[in-house]
């Protein structure tokens, strides 16, 4: 069985709309006002090399379509090459590499390609797409590199949610200019 894992940058005050700066927002690659460090570049890497596919939102699906195809070396190799699932009733054109459109209900989809995979589903911005996920309890995992910014207004991660969502922190680290990346896992109720 495969495992959703949910990688995001994120603000302090827990915004992650338009990390890179291509989507227009006014605080827009606000990742980039930071050094990630070598262990932090090494973390994503080895985030990416570990990936059997990604699973998108139409946003961040065309927003990746856009910019990974033209770029070169291992991270972009990977990330051109690996199997793309993305979950959209809107979007027409699926043709970045290996790229397979699931229009059905989102639950159901995700749950099927969690039984038909064996390795690790990394799920990158897709902000709707992760609060649909984390509501009906299919986050294997949460990945949050934890910027040292607060950006006041934009997308935020966690909406409201269906229920309480219990996690435990399993492994936290510092890299570069006070980036934390933190990796969350469902807790046990019974813990």
């Amino acid at each position: 069985m495969g495992r959703i894992i949910v990688s995001e940058f994120i603000s302090l005050d827990g915004v992650m709309e338009d990390p890179g700066g291509s989507e227009g927002y006014k605080h827009g690659a606000w990742t980039f006002k930071f050094s990630r460090g070598e262990a932090g570049d090494a973390f994503k890497l080895e985030e990416t090399l570990d990936a059997e596919a990604l699973l998108l939102g139409r946003v961040t699906y065309e927003g990746f379509a856009a910019a990974w195809p033209s770029m070169k070396g291992p991270f972009a190799e990977k990330f051109n090459s690996m199997p793309k699932y993305v979950i959209s009733s809107t979007l027409a054109d699926t043709s970045w590499n290996n790229t397979t459109l699931l229009t059905g209900d989102v639950v159901e989809e995700a749950t099927k390609l969690r039984q038909q995979l064996h390795g690790n589903i990394v799920v990158h911005g897709s902000a709707q797409l992760v609060q649909t996920l984390i509501a009906h309890d299919l986050v294997d995992e949460l990945r949050l590199m934890v910027f040292p910014i607060l950006l006041g207004a934009g997308k935020r991660l966690f909406a409201e949610t269906c229920d309480v969502k219990r996690l435990r922190l399993a492994d936290n680290k510092a890299v570069g200019d006070g980036i934390a990346i933190l990796t969350y896992v469902p807790a046990q109720e019974n813990a």
